[in-house]
């Protein structure tokens, strides 16, 4: 019976029912049978419209996935697409998973959809560490995916180690700077080779912190070198030395080898640094000597000063010197006779003073007086 031919024998059951009603004039009981028979058909029609829009939307991949074995029945499939979820991506995956060989059930794959997780990348890079022997159970790839890291990349570089550079170019900064004791600058470049460890991959540091530490482990061992021949003759005790610092500890990667991949000489960084002490030096030298000689200046005009300041003085004595001499006149201590001898023998001293200077033998005078 088709669903035309039940609808069509509702009605004329209902037309009859309506009739014999009119024609009795009361109820008739054929009538309340024609509605139950109507009632029961419409709810038929409805049981089955409901059974084909459930067979042609979930009969594919329920029998996809009885077929493969990954047990996802009718009412699983029913429930998540009442709960909103991408049942037919949900059965993809659980397909792959089962045919993989990993054991994931389908509320794991349905509550990392709700969680907003990328389904299908966590499951392919279930699927990798699983075929490359790696331990990785679905909850620590869902929690790694959930943690904003790249969980299938994360697996790539783990099974296939990924080459970084150390310093990052993307940062603008193309060498390592360090000095070796003798002052001499050397400019090197590292390649580091990691592989990420899945199991500290959540709360693990990034390749940032493994270049940090791998820079700084780089420019110690320089510096540790007494001569920069030592380190250009063999470029591998920086490795050698940076691998023994456990650089990788704390991180979500372990280093599997450090390459000096370039190394240059730069500058004299230690002759720069003498010279620019030297020029210190002679600035400070400098300032001390223009400080002295400011200093004997200063202590000239003192000088000057002191003997104008005396001469001054003896100006002032000499002219006190008349008034002395009336003094004495005046009191008797000094007669005529005294005072012409006392400017006969000046007038003897002025001329032999004199003539010793024209003959140069005031030299002589002096060093006989002497």
């Amino acid at each position: 019976m088709t669903l035309s031919t039940t609808l069509s024998t509702a009605l004329a059951l209902f037309a009859q029912g309506k009739d014999a009603a009119k024609d009795g004039g009361g109820p008739n009981p054929v009538s309340t049978a024609s509605i139950i028979i109507i009632v029961v058909a419409l709810v038929a029609v409805l049981i089955f419209v409901v059974f084909l829009f459930l067979f042609f939307s979930f009969i594919r991949l329920w029998i996809q996935a009885l077929l493969t074995k990954a047990d996802i029945g009718i009412g699983s499939l029913i429930g998540m697409k009442l709960r909103n979820v991408d049942y037919a991506m949900i059965v993809r995956q659980k397909i792959a998973l089962v045919q993989a060989g990993v054991r994931v059930t389908t509320g794991e794959l349905e509550s990392h959809f709700l969680a907003r997780g990328n389904v299908p990348k966590t499951a392919t890079a279930v699927i990798a560490a699983h075929k490359a022997g790696l331990d990785l159970p679905w909850r620590t790839a869902a929690a790694i995916d959930l943690a904003g890291r790249d969980v299938l990349e994360a697996v790539r570089t783990s099974v296939n180690p990924k080459v970084i550079d150390c310093p990052d170019p993307a940062k603008g900064k193309q060498f390592l700077d360090a000095v070796c004791r003798n002052g001499i600058q050397l400019l090197a470049k590292a390649r580091v080779t990691v592989r990420t460890k899945l199991e500290r991959l959540v709360g693990g540091a990034t390749e940032e912190t493994i270049i940090a530490r791998v820079g700084e482990g780089i420019v110690k061992a320089i510096g540790s070198a007494h001569d920069h021949k030592e380190v250009l003759a063999n470029p591998g005790m920086i490795s050698q030395t940076v691998l023994h610092n456990a650089l990788d500890a704390q991180t979500a990667f372990e280093i599997v080898s450090i390459d000096i991949a370039h190394i240059e000489v730069g500058e004299n960084i230690g002759a720069k640094l003498q010279a620019d002490q030297a020029a210190a030096d002679l600035r400070v030298a400098q300032a001390e000597a223009e400080k002295r000689r400011a200093a004997a200046v200063a202590r000239e005009q003192e000088m000057r000063a002191l003997v104008e300041e005396n001469r001054a003085k003896v100006v002032e004595a000499e002219a006190q010197v008349p008034q002395a001499i009336a003094d004495a006149f005046q009191k008797g201590n000094l007669g005529v006779m005294d005072f012409y001898n006392m400017k006969n023998v000046q007038s003897d001293t002025l001329m032999r003073n004199n003539i010793a200077t024209m003959t140069g033998g005031a030299e002589g005078q002096s060093g006989s007086g002497r």
